[in-house]
């Protein structure tokens, strides 16, 4: 199955879900080129100019919400189609602000291979088409994205505090699992904190009226 204009590339940092999209997608036919987060992936889009771009949206060094707004803002980028993937910044307000970056779909985790693969034919059929909104003015988006960071970091907090009561009453058969569970928390919680440091950062430096 040929793509116009260039690969699929994918940015997934945990690799196992890379390499199941990177494989369902090979296997019916597209080339894939692969990021494991998403400073690497810009940096690809960039020099290699794929058809189309499907991100995760918590990773590190700059997660998809910054990905495409910096792909979106390039003029050398810009046509590029993308679609999330996420399990973890998956309510409305999540979903909205990743449309209104102008992301052509929104799937969440674990996505099914048949949605997948649908999803990935409309968008490469369709394209950049003339309805996808204006890139976001840089204050407006770092306005909506300190929002969505702040939500999420309140959300894994009280997961963290969940968690941790939970493990007091637990049997001890039980509480490797959690142990696991709060462990994953704990470092989605602290990739979530360390983007807003880096956003609070950004702000000092470009202080807003």
């Amino acid at each position: 199955m040929s793509v116009p204009y260039g690969p699929i590339l994918i940015a997934e940092d945990i690799p196992s879900i890379l390499e199941l999209l990177q494989v369902t997608l090979q296997f019916k036919g597209y080339p894939v080129i692969t990021a494991h987060n998403g400073l690497e992936a810009l940096k690809r889009a960039e020099m290699e100019h794929p058809a189309l771009v499907i991100t995760d949206i918590l990773m590190p060094k700059l997660d998809g919400y910054q990905l495409t707004h910096r792909l979106r803002t390039n003029p050398k980028t810009s046509h590029i189609p993308i679609i999330f993937l996420s399990a973890t910044y998956v309510t409305p307000e999540d979903k909205d602000f990743a449309l209104k970056l102008g992301a052509a779909r929104f799937l969440e985790k674990p996505v099914d291979a048949a949605e997948l693969l649908l999803t990935v034919a409309e968008v490469l059929t369709i394209g950049h088409n003339s309805n996808t909104p204006r890139p976001l003015a840089t204050r407006e988006f770092y306005r909506g994205y300190k929002a969505r960071l702040e939500s999420k970091l309140r959300h894994k907090n009280a997961q963290i505090a969940r968690t941790e009561r939970l493990l007091e009453t637990l049997p001890e058969i039980q509480k490797p699992a959690f142990r696991a569970l709060l462990e994953e928390t704990c470092d989605q919680r602290n990739q979530i904190q360390e983007e807003l440091d880096q956003l609070f950062r950004l702000q000092e430096q470009f202080p807003q009226k």
